[in-house]
């Protein structure tokens, strides 16, 4: 039975004093029992800030990139070492906002998943097709794509330790979300994908989350489909209420 995950992505926004502040009003209201696993992302220099307000609760700490190497000469990068010695538990890999803004490919995709999956850390592989790309018929093709290059040379161990996110990029931060029946297609392939590239077993583990301007009012009815296991929320997670509001839908 997988267990529904709900990730705030915090994006480039709040400040310290904000961040620390949502981080506890968060923590203050996700109990033991909480019907969902729940974690957030903040910004990468308020994560060790973030971090402390979350310390002893039921939240994780996520990051929200990642870069491939151990260590080195790699100027304003943090490696997976470095997330893990500050308490994340996971790493958003290949978000469309940096494949589509910044210029990230698959293959970076994949070189992050397989360094966050080596430091002992959950990555949450984001994929999803542009506006365009579901207009011509295309989004099997490109969420295909994107989910097999980003877990080449992944086992089937650590495919069912790693989270996929489908977000279609039409409508992230648009307003416009995918009706159910659209995000459990694709999210319906996903699963497929995955059973046939490694077993039926590993496929029915792998916790597949939908994001695009996810909000209260349409958590549960999304919630409600067979394949999808929880969400990758944005704006809606800036705001303790709303974002509560979407992790109770899960119950």
């Amino acid at each position: 039975m997988r267990r529904p995950l709900i990730v705030g992505n915090w994006k480039m926004n709040l400040n310290r004093q904000q961040g620390v502040a949502l981080a506890k009003a968060i923590a203050g209201r996700v109990s033991a029992d909480c019907p969902a696993d729940v974690a957030v992302c903040p910004p990468s220099v308020y994560l060790d800030a973030v971090g402390g307000a979350l310390h002893r609760s039921s939240v994780g700490l996520g990051a929200q990139n990642v870069y491939h190497q151990a260590d080195g000469a790699f100027t304003g990068e943090v490696s997976a070492a470095m997330l893990k010695d500050i308490g994340c538990r996971f790493v958003i890999v290949g978000h469309s906002e940096r494949r589509h803004i910044l210029g990230e490919t698959n293959e970076d995709a994949n070189r992050k998943v397989r360094a966050v999956l080596a430091a002992g850390l959950t990555p949450i592989l984001c994929v999803g097709e542009k506006l365009e790309q579901r207009e011509s018929g295309r989004t099997q093709q490109v969420v295909r794509e994107q989910l097999e290059t980003g877990l080449d040379g992944v086992s089937k161990e650590q495919a069912a330790l790693a989270v996929i996110a489908y977000e279609p990029v039409w409508a992230i931060g648009t307003g416009v979300v995918a009706t159910p029946d659209q995000a459990e297609e694709v999210h319906a392939d996903l699963r497929s994908l995955l059973a046939k590239r490694y077993n039926d077993e590993t496929g029915s583990r792998v916790v597949i989350q939908y994001g695009g301007s996810v909000k209260p009012d349409n958590a549960a009815q999304l919630l409600g489909q067979e394949n999808i296991d929880g969400f990758l929320v944005g704006g809606a997670s800036l705001k303790a209420d709303s974002f509560m509001d979407i992790v109770g839908a899960a119950g």
